[in-house]
């Protein structure tokens, strides 16, 4: 099973880039049919309501809900105090499986911390270079698996990116993406010092290409095990107590693994409607 553990959804409410403007779904889900992906981790594009825009990822989720995993992306600073609660709702009604924070945004709290040990969720944090909170956060949260998207920086910050090979060496609970990824060198690096077992497929979706982004994956020629890892494996397992959870508050999957690139009728206002179904 290849899994996309890095795909943005829905409308933004900025307007200064893709980003914080739309996401929508449509292409996106074509071309990963195409490249053979199987599974989706879809959270909001950027927000200034994220309580808002989760639920509108959970309403993509519930329309394919064996298509898609949902997480919860929350502003560390404007949602300070309801952190909590809006992961909670995204936990108990949306059956989300993680936590997605970025630094442009703000920097990564305690409380989104806090919250993610409490319901034992893999937290998707980009740093945007800062590669140094790395190193605090897994120390002070060892229980909590931390993936850091971009090798660290999606600016192509090869410094960035050749710093975090360290504390994911080191520290179990932190893993990466390969999202975006343009020095490939990196990438083997980073297999080679910490391991298939702590990278993550990921496409930064829907605007980069799902096909491209696997391209990279196997062109790394790893053995068939460890592919199947950095493919689906290592987001199974980072997400396993999540998953569990989760099948009490999603749908019955449907039959189909996969949308049909045909039926993929999605809206480019809000990403996905409420109204499509797999057939």
């Amino acid at each position: 099973m290849i899994i996309d553990c890095h795909c943005h959804a829905g409308k933004g409410d900025g307007l200064t880039g893709p980003w914080d403007t739309a996401a929508p779904l449509a292409r996106y889900l074509a071309r990963a049919a195409e490249a053979g992906v199987d599974k989706t981790a879809i959270f909001a594009a950027f927000h200034s309501d994220y309580r808002g825009a989760n639920r509108e990822v959970a309403a993509i989720v519930r329309s394919a809900p064996d298509r898609f995993f949902g997480f919860a992306f929350v502003h560390a600073a404007k949602d300070r105090g309801r952190v909590g609660a809006m992961v909670r709702e995204a936990v108990a009604l949306h059956g989300f499986l993680g936590i997605k924070v970025h630094r442009h945004d703000a920097r990564i709290s305690r409380e989104v911390c806090d919250t993610a040990r409490r319901f034992n969720l893999p937290v998707l944090y980009d740093v945007a270079g800062e590669i140094e909170a790395v190193e605090l956060l897994a120390g002070a949260y060892p229980d909590v698996s931390f993936i850091i998207p971009h090798l660290g920086s999606f600016a192509d910050e090869w410094r960035a990116q050749r710093a975090l090979l360290d504390p994911l060496a080191r520290h179990a609970n932190v893993y990466t993406d390969t999202s975006g990824v343009r020095r490939f060198d990196l990438i083997e690096e980073a297999i080679d010092r910490a391991g298939a077992s702590k990278v993550l497929f990921g496409t930064d979706g829907p605007w980069l290409h799902p096909g491209v982004e696997l391209a990279k994956v196997r062109a790394l020629k790893l053995a068939p095990a460890d592919e199947a890892l950095v493919l689906g494996g290592n987001f199974l397992r980072v997400t396993r107590a999540a998953r569990s959870r989760a099948r009490a508050v999603r749908p019955p999957a449907s039959t189909h693994s996969a949308i049909p690139a045909k039926r993929a009728a999605i809206s480019h206002s809000s990403g996905f409607e409420a109204s499509d179904r797999i057939r």
